[in-house]
């Protein structure tokens, strides 16, 4: 998939999205992200698909927040989520989201994918940071890799 797929630019805008939620509100709920996701796409023209997608997982993670904290607290044995960096936090909450609650999405896929996000928008530390927890995040979740389908 080229890098400006439909796909990863709904990654891309979710993580704007709740990036500014989570600036905003850190105990964002679904209204918080909802008002930041009508912000971001004031600023952004996304084709249709790709907003749909990006409101569908800006608004899972808000629903499914307090899991999604749970599953990267136990994967980063040393961190406490709300001590990320705010784009690592962001971006590894899209992905357990995908991880916890998409199962059609591949593992690696959505690894990948958050890795190549973390590449583009955060520090130079956070690609192997965030492949590191979501390996441990996906193993509890999904299983080993390879394992099941």
């Amino acid at each position: 998939m080229g890098s400006h797929g439909p796909r990863r630019r709904a990654r891309e805008a979710a993580l704007q999205v709740l990036f500014a939620a989570d600036h905003a509100h850190p105990d964002f709920d679904p209204e918080a992200v909802r008002g930041a996701f009508e912000e971001v796409c004031a600023e952004f023209q996304l084709p249709n698909a790709t907003h749909a997608r990006a409101l569908e997982l800006s608004l899972g993670v808000a629903r499914h927040r307090k899991d999604i904290d749970l599953a990267i607290a136990r994967a980063s044995e040393h961190w406490k989520v709300d001590r990320l960096a705010a784009v690592d936090r962001a971006v590894l909450r899209i992905a357990t989201f995908e991880l916890l609650h998409e199962p059609e999405t591949p593992t690696e896929v959505v690894i990948d994918e958050a890795v190549e996000i973390a590449r583009r928008f955060a520090g130079e530390k956070s690609p192997a940071f965030v492949n590191g927890v979501l390996d441990v995040v996906a193993r509890d979740v999904r299983g080993p890799r390879g394992a099941g389908a």
